[in-house]
Parts: C-alpha cells; sequence; structure tokens
C-alpha cells in the first residue's frame, strides 16, 4: 500500500530549537539541519564511493570480510575519519563465511541449482553427501512455523517443512521445523521477488534452509494434499575469519545521549557493493565529515562501519551483544540507532523503515521511540514534498540487535531484489512491474558506481543530515530527555568544508578546525533541572530494556 503523510514535526525546515516538548521549541542550537544538509554533497559522497570502488578494483573485485579489499576499505574510513578530526576505533571479532560447493533441489517437477529463485540460505547448514532423496513436504499448523506452538503438534519427521515468511526470523523457523523433526525447511515469500534469506551465524542446530518466491510457495502448499516430494542437495565450505567493525564519534555533546548512525561496509565476494553498501557507508562517512565542521554539539553522535553484515548481520550483532554484556549503561545512553543500508538503488524507491506499522506488521517488538524515529524522516521527506512508502520494519538489517535490546531504530532504503510496482514507478520515476526491481544488480559484479543513482543518493543524503543534525540537537519526542538550554551567543557560522575534486580520496575530509573543544555537557544546569534529567534517565533505564 503507498501513502503519504502530512508534515508534523517539520524537521529539515529550518534551524531546529530545543525544548521539552519535541523537536522544535525554544534556544536555538549551533547545529542548523539546513546548513549540514547543504555541506552534505552528491559529491562528497561519490568521491568516497570511487575510492571504495578503486579498491575493488585492485583487490580481486569485491571488498567481503575476510579479503584485502575489506581491509582497504577500513583504511580509508579510518583516513578520512582521522582528518575530519576523529579517533576511530576498530572493534575486532570473528565471523564465518559460508561457501556453495553444491546445490540442487527438484520440487514440483522441476531441477535448478544454484541459479534461479531457489536460494540457499546464508548461515544455512548442509545436507548429506547423498543428498534428501524423495522426502516427503509437510506444512505447520499456523503457516509461519515460528514456534512448537505454530506446529501444533504437527509431526514433521524425516519431512521438509513448508513454511512461509514472516512473523519471525528465518532463524526461529529453521529451528522450529528442527524441533517438529524436520530435515530440512523451505521458506516461502511473502511478497512478490525471489527470498534471499539470511539466518544469521550458522550453529549446528539449523536444519538445511532454502528461500523459495511467493509464488512457487503458494502452487507447493496448495499441492500438499497430493503428496508431493523434494529431493535436496546442498554442500558448503564454511571459514571461520578475521574482521572488524570501525566506531567513531563526536568529541562533543552529552554522552548519556547519543544518537548513533550505522551502515556495513563488507560487500558480497561477487562484486564490489557500491550500492550495497558503499552508499550507506559513503554517506554517513561525509555526514561525519561535515557534521565535525559544526561546532560544538547537544548530543553526541555516534558512527558504525559494520563487518560481516552480508554473512547474518555478524559485526552489529556483536557491538551491541558485548556492550549488552560488558557496558550496559552505555547501551542504554544510546538515544535512538539510524541505519542506511542501501541508498542509491539504480531503479529506486525512497522508503522507511515502518516502526508505526502503518502498512506492514512488524515481526518484531518495536521498540517505544522508533515511531518518533522514522516520523522524523517521514517529516523532513513531507516538509519537501518528496514521496515516500513504508518498508518493513522486519529487522533484516543491522538494527536487529539493537531493536532486540530496546534501543529505537528506523532508517532509510532504496530498495535490493523485491518487486517494484506500476504504482511506485508513478511515484519514483523508473519502471515497475512483475519481475522489476529497484536494484538489479544485487549481489552481482555489476553492483559497481556506474550502476548508483545520484539522484536517489541526494534525496536520501538530504534526509540523513538534516534528520542528524535535529537529532544532535534534541531527542525529546523519542525519549523524553529533554536537551540542555545553552545560552543564546551563538559561534560564526563554521567554514563550510569544500567538495572534493574528482577521484580525490581525502579531499572531502575538513581536517581543520573539525572539532570544538568545550563539551555541551560541561554547561552547569540548575540543582532542580539536573534532578529533573537523573529522574528522566532513572525512568529512561528503567522501561528500555524491558
Amino acid at each position: 500500500m503507498l501513502h503519504r503523510r502530512l508534515a508534523g514535526f517539520g524537521i529539515g525546515t529550518g534551524v531546529v530549537v530545543a525544548g521539552v516538548a519535541g523537536f522544535g521549541s525554544s534556544a536555538a542550537f549551533a547545529v542548523d539541519p539546513d546548513d549540514l544538509e547543504s555541506r552534505v554533497t552528491v559529491a562528497g559522497i561519490t568521491a568516497h564511493l570511487q575510492a571504495l570502488q578503486d579498491i575493488a578494483d585492485a583487490n580481486g573485485g569485491n571488498r567481503a570480510i575476510g579479503t584485502p579489499g575489506y581491509e582497504a576499505s577500513g583504511q580509508y574510513i579510518e583516513s578520512v575519519l582521522t582528518a575530519a578530526g576523529y579517533t576511530p576505533v576498530r572493534q575486532p571479532f570473528q565471523a564465518t563465511t559460508q561457501t556453495i560447493d553444491a546445490f540442487s533441489i527438484t520440487l514440483l517437477g522441476s531441477t535448478t541449482g544454484t541459479e534461479g529463485d531457489r536460494i540457499p540460505m546464508e548461515g544455512t547448514t548442509e545436507t548429506s553427501p547423498t543428498g534428501i532423496v524423495d522426502a516427503a513436504m509437510i506444512a505447520p499448523a499456523t503457516a509461519t512455523g515460528c514456534t512448537a506452538e505454530e506446529w501444533g503438534g504437527v509431526d514433521a519427521t524425516d519431512k521438509v517443512a513448508v513454511v512461509s515468511r514472516g512473523v519471525c526470523s528465518f532463524a526461529e523457523k529453521s529451528l522450529a521445523a528442527a524441533g517438529a523433526g524436520a530435515v530440512a525447511v523451505l521458506i516461502y515469500n511473502n511478497e512478490p521477488g525471489p527470498l534471499n534469506g539470511t539466518l544469521g551465524e550458522q550453529v549446528p542446530e539449523y536444519i538445511p534452509s532454502v528461500g523459495l518466491t511467493q509464488e512457487e510457495g503458494t502452487a507447493l502448499v496448495a499441492a500438499l494434499p497430493s503428496n508431493p516430494t523434494v529431493s535436496l542437495t546442498l554442500q558448503e565450505t564454511t571459514t571461520t575469519v578475521d574482521t572488524f567493525n570501525i566506531i567513531a564519534e563526536t568529541s562533543t555533546g552529552r554522552t548519556d545521549n547519543t544518537v548513533m548512525l550505522g551502515a556495513h561496509l563488507d560487500s558480497v565476494p561477487e562484486g564490489p557493493g557500491i550500492n550495497d553498501n558503499g552508499s550507506g557507508s559513503a554517506a554517513i562517512l561525509e555526514t561525519a565529515v561535515q557534521l565535525a565542521a559544526s561546532g560544538d554539539l547537544n548530543n553526541q553522535v555516534r558512527f558504525a562501519w559494520w563487518g560481516a553484515e552480508e554473512v547474518g548481520l555478524v559485526g552489529s550483532t556483536y557491538y551491541v551483544d558485548d556492550l549488552a554484556a560488558n557496558n550496559p549503561a552505555e547501551l542504554d545512553e544510546i538515544a535512538t540507532y539510524l541505519n542506511f543500508d542501501m541508498v542509491a538503488s539504480p531503479n529506486y524507491v525512497i522508503s522507511v523503515y515502518d516502526a508505526d506499522q502503518s502498512t506492514y506488521e512488524a515481526p518484531v517488538e518495536v521498540p517505544e521511540g522508533s515511531i518518533a524515529t522514522e516520523k522524523a524522516f517521514t517529516d523532513y521527506f513531507d516538509a519537501n514534498g518528496q514521496p515516500w512508502i513504508d518498508t518493513a520494519f522486519d529487522a533484516r538489517s543491522d538494527y536487529d540487535a539493537f531493536i532486540a535490546n530496546g534501543v529505537p531504530a528506523s532508517g532509510l532504503f532504496t530498495g535490493a531484489d523485491d518487486e517494484k510496482t506500476v504504482d511506485q514507478a508513478a511515484l519514483f520515476g523508473g519502471t515497475g512491474g512483475p519481475g522489476i526491481t529497484p536494484d538489479p544488480n544485487y549481489h552481482s559484479a555489476a553492483d559497481d558506481i556506474a550502476n548508483v543513482n545520484a539522484d536517489a543518493l541526494g534525496i536520501m543524503a538530504g534526509a540523513i543530515a538534516s534528520v542528524t543534525a535535529s537529532l544532535a540537537n534534541d531527542t525529546t519526542a523519542i525519549n523524553q530527555f529533554p536537551p540542555v538550554v545553552v545560552p543564546e551567543d551563538p559561534a560564526p557560522a563554521p567554514a563550510p568544508v569544500a567538495d572534493p575534486a574528482p577521484g580525490s580520496q581525502l579531499a572531502a575530509t575538513g581536517a581543520e578546525g573539525a572539532l570544538g573543544a568545550v563539551p555541551v555537557g560541561v554547561l552547569l544546569l540548575g540543582a532542580g533541572a539536573v534532578l529533573a534529567v537523573l529522574r528522566m534517565r532513572s525512568e529512561r533505564a528503567g522501561t528500555r530494556r524491558d
């Protein structure tokens, strides 16, 4: 369903001011969203994308984890951040890569291999070398098959489960099917297009798991009463590799109310990953560079470039799990998380994660504050007359671990291998219809700098910059945590950081005068205000992690 909403807060329409009622109230802050938006340019982002393309070209055509291309990508991000005045930190961890050595499935009278719409899931286990031969198939009592209750006592022993996408994660479906006795699971899409899913980090309790299209899944369920069979062979090689996240944060702004942005840095082995997800990585990198030239902030802004997203959201999960185990107070101090995964698709849509579930029912718990975070983006688009649609709040990107731990989240997306409809083409241009996707180069060698859409990138860059500036000023609408009111004695406007010269990797870094020296958090508050803030923090800490 396509829809537009009327403007609410008016983010992106001028200087955001602070107060206790929401985004906009009494005293002006240093960061003008319009100003930051004007300085985060397509030219600046494209210079970073060219650097990532050059890295892939020099390193076997990709930037996948465990490869020289990923290491060089990390070094590039770190060099730009350092030149802008940040102190980037690498967070090392290990991840498992998967290579499909053999895949064959015979289903409904046809046999396919690794090419086609029947896709082994990232993180799946394998069959025995002889495979599964002429196995009966069975569906759970409830089509989504998420739990033992949804299986409803159905005995799937030695059979292949057929379940629908939706409600829970693919990993939960694989485990529930295994618990019912199934030897493999076929998960069919609940929307048009192929299902290229991930189970996350591989564990031995999973069973071989394959994604099917909605059309084939519907036909398969209809055929179950006639007792069709399936044969499946799936062989793979798994390797443990050392990899890393990169984290950087502003040196000013209150650290007890951090706004966090993230994008995954790794590509798939098949290509350079310039839209997926060089586009998100480059967009937040240029936002970080230009934010560094904006003076003192009210709220700290933290940036993350995640590793191993393409093998199961491993880097972002490691980061959040590490905080939850070793520094839960810091996790609770993240006011909201903004995720940017693919923001320059060639046949783009403009979509926002549907936290308020106005179009899609979320298959996960939606933390309080996520709706307000979504609204920050949609109000920006409405104020600028930009059409937008919802994309499912389904935790299929790096916000998963954050929302699982109660952190509000939203983000932007220009589309991948899902179908682009005719109605969407009428809104955004391009083409739509059966079999037409926003990014026909998804997870392929053609996901290169020649196939990113500058119009989409410009629209999303404006939203990223404006909303980041607004939240750096005030997050009251998200968490009822009022900003510190700064004196109305504004500093001179910062000198803009120049757009980079074509081909330059480090031109747009803003190395000089990057960050202000005096954190806003050292401003003195009256005793009553201190008590009020502490009381709100106590209430927030007691509710955010339920």
